[in-house]
């Protein structure tokens, strides 16, 4: 064989360990920025409980992983996704269990027990257990079907009406009913308002729910964005800022453990609190403007999937077969399948993640 002294250089993945780290130094050099130019003090504040929250997550996680594996909560891998992903059949699921408790406790106690921050925990906590619902019934049957739909949203609808219930005899009604937005425009919205925290408490949850579909995806871009939430929500709101903060870190800490390879899985459990979570320091903070652009990741999936499907009854010939607009739904699906590597999906979202809350942080300016 002749040696034609080219050298064919190979592509560089990037590995799971070096984007949680690359995510956790991304994440506080953006608080250091903000308190330098934007927000003075924001990091003294706000960076002791992002790491505590961080460091409870991933030092309860090396008890917690290995107890979840030997109760053999293992997760169900759809046959129809992905064949890539039929290795990970067995992984423990349900990692939500020790996320959610650390953040909300440290929340609370940082906060001084906020009844702002009560509320908000309260509402990610019945997130967390329609989730562990699901998670628990998939377990049991050993398959994909946990709750159904209508069950799952019937129990969202529900505490989401609770909350909103006590926003409205607890808090100033006119300022909640009047949504801010850049520029000094203001929507009153009146009675119009439930229908509305309804629709974001229920888009929110689900979307978060279909962004978790790969090794480190929902954990980091989660985290990314109660980070943002939670810059936003600074000074106006410290004690709900410091909610955000201790979930991001806890979201953060659940990648040492959830990182590719995936040691364990966050479930239903995690990804339905996320999305409550985000959506009740949104509509609580008066920043829905800020979550439509900070969630814009979790909106596409969920548009991704809507649209598939819709475009896949349209095109249904006499066979009753349609064609796909995606190769598959979710988004990052599709790109996987377009030859994208898992860690390229989950780095490229990471960036789009952080790209976002900067401009959340450049439009809050023109307020």
């Amino acid at each position: 064989m002749v040696d034609t002294g080219v050298r064919v250089r190979k592509a560089k993945f990037p590995t799971g360990s070096s984007l949680a780290l690359g995510l956790a130094i991304g994440l506080i050099s953006l608080i250091v920025g903000v308190d330098l130019f934007l927000n003075p003090n924001i990091s003294s504040s706000l960076l002791l409980p992002f790491t505590f929250g961080g460091a409870g997550v991933a030092m309860l996680g090396t008890f917690a992983v290995p107890a979840l594996r030997r109760l053999k909560a293992g997760q169900i891998i759809r046959e129809d996704g992905p064949q890539a992903h039929l290795k990970k059949q067995g992984t423990p699921t349900m990692g939500g269990i020790f996320i959610i408790p650390v953040g909300i406790l440290l929340a609370l106690v940082w906060s001084g027990f906020n009844d702002k921050v009560i509320a908000c925990s309260l509402l990610t906590l019945s997130f967390a257990f329609i989730g562990w619902l699901d998670d628990w019934k998939i377990l049991r049957r050993h398959s994909n079907k946990g709750l159904s739909p209508r069950a799952k949203l019937l129990l969202q609808a529900f505490f989401a009406a609770c909350f909103c219930t006590w926003l409205g005899l607890t808090q100033n009604w006119q300022a909640i009913a009047t949504i801010n937005l850049p520029l000094h425009f203001v929507i009153p919205l009146g009675l119009l308002f439930f229908p509305l925290a309804l629709f974001v408490f229920l888009g929110s949850s689900n979307a978060t729910n279909l962004t978790d579909g790969l090794d480190g995806l929902a954990g980091g871009t989660g985290a990314i964005a109660l980070f943002g939430m939670g810059l936003l929500l600074f000074p106006q709101n410290k004690e709900l800022a410091i909610f955000c903060m201790c979930l991001s870190g806890s979201y953060l800490g659940f990648l040492w453990h959830n990182r590719y390879p995936a040691r364990v899985f966050m479930g239903d459990t995690g990804s339905l609190a996320l999305g409550g979570a985000l959506a009740s320091t949104a509509i609580l903070g008066n920043l829905l403007w800020a979550f439509l652009i900070i969630g814009a990741i979790f909106i596409w999936e969920s548009i991704s999937v809507i649209a598939q499907v819709s475009y896949y009854k349209a095109t249904k010939d006499e066979t009753g077969m349609g064609k796909r607009l995606f190769k598959m739904a979710p988004f990052h699906h599709h790109l996987e399948l377009s030859g994208w590597h898992e860690l390229h999906v989950v780095k490229f979202f990471y960036l789009t993640g952080g790209l976002l809350v900067a401009i959340a942080l450049l439009v809050s300016k023109l307020r």
